[in-house]
């Protein structure tokens, strides 16, 4: 056998199909074959959701003494500060504009407005994100709707309601928080009639997102339920003193709901309203003042914070902390009256038609 000869043939042939085989070996067959080679197990598993808390304070501006209150932001709103920042979330209706200057909305009785600091006291407080959609978020029109817009810039705290536009107004604010995607809408279903059109925000203007607009806040909220576990709308709604929903609120509820809403959280009464189930969303039809100047004792004897535990679209649970508000800030309450407290809060349920249970 003559293998001298035979070797460096074949060498030469091997060589051959070695550069045959890598020239054929495209980055799409690499991937392919990279995607063979790794078995399903070891691609990283989705995050599993698990609950999480979500606390909702009432109307909160820094008017009149309580401006004094934002030299300390740390203590700012007070003890109830505990409550809020032992959620996983925290979020109350931000009443006033952010401004210094400005003119005050013409024929308005009360105009609110506070400082940029309002935001560094409302972080150390835990409050996670305002809402500025209410009757006075514009209370120094165009000038101090601009000056907000420039603060809530700067700060980078969280707000919803307000914006350039209705784009922005109706944007939801996103976390995911536990696995759970979480968008919240604001929106005002309160304008006083002479500043419906020039405070609400359009596709070409500034201003504030409007309930008024049910069919843009419909779509807004169909929208955000489209890739999220839990949407939730906070509103500005009700009957100033009146301890029962209105028509409009009684109305706009099961619309959100049937758009996708998980949650419909609000004030505006200046007192509480009941709050239960609507088939499985949750309702509150009324959180009163929170941090507030009102020396009235129909609205400073009854206040507090709702804590909701949510996991997905699954509202598991319910819990109210009663304060009192002393001082212009909230106070929780302890012992008998507490409890008392509690089981008010609870009765107010009668006369909006949701139940206790899902």
């Amino acid at each position: 056998m003559n293998f001298p000869r035979v070797l460096p043939a074949l060498v030469v042939l091997a060589a051959l199909v070695a550069c045959s085989a890598a020239e054929s070996e495209t980055p799409e067959r690499r991937r392919q074959a990279a995607a063979a080679s790794s078995p399903e197990e070891t691609r990283p598993a989705k995050p599993k959701r698990k609950p999480f808390t979500i606390a909702f304070g009432g109307d909160v501006h820094f008017e009149g003494f309580l401006r004094a209150r934002l030299n300390n932001p740390r203590t700012a709103m007070g003890p109830i500060a505990k409550v809020l920042r032992k959620a996983d979330l925290a979020m109350i209706n931000l009443e006033t504009a952010i401004t210094t200057g400005g003119t005050p909305a013409p024929g308005k009785q009360f105009t609110f407005r506070a400082p940029a600091s309002t935001f560094t006291a409302l972080k150390a407080a835990g409050v996670d994100v305002v809402s500025m959609a209410n009757n006075h978020g514009m209370d120094y029109m165009e000038s101090g709707l601009a000056d907000s817009l420039a603060a809530i810039k700067k700060s980078k705290f969280p707000v919803v309601g307000i914006g350039r536009n209705d784009t922005e107004a109706y944007k939801p604010f996103r976390k995911t928080v536990n696995g759970n995607r979480v968008a919240i809408i604001g929106a005002t279903q309160v304008l006083d009639a002479e500043f419906i059109s020039s405070w609400t925000a359009t596709r070409d203007k500034g201003g504030l997102a409007s309930a008024k607009n049910e069919a843009r806040l419909l779509r807004a909220v169909r929208q955000a339920r489209k890739n999220s576990d839990t949407v939730i709308v906070h509103l500005h709604w009700g009957t100033e003193m009146q301890k029962c929903p209105n028509q409009a609120q009684l109305s706009l509820a099961p619309k959100l709901v049937k758009a996708g809403a998980d949650v419909v959280v609000g004030g505006h009464a200046h007192i509480l309203l009941g709050a239960g189930y609507l088939d499985n969303a949750y309702i509150s039809y009324g959180l009163g003042n929170f941090v507030f100047y009102n020396s009235n004792p129909a609205t400073t004897g009854r206040t507090g914070v709702l804590t909701l535990t949510i996991n997905g679209r699954k509202i598991l649970k319910d819990h109210w902390t009663p304060a009192t508000i002393q001082g212009g800030v909230p106070v929780p309450m302890t012992g008998a009256a507490r409890k008392q407290a509690v089981a008010d809060w609870r009765a107010l349920r009668s006369c909006t038609g949701l139940s206790a249970r899902p």
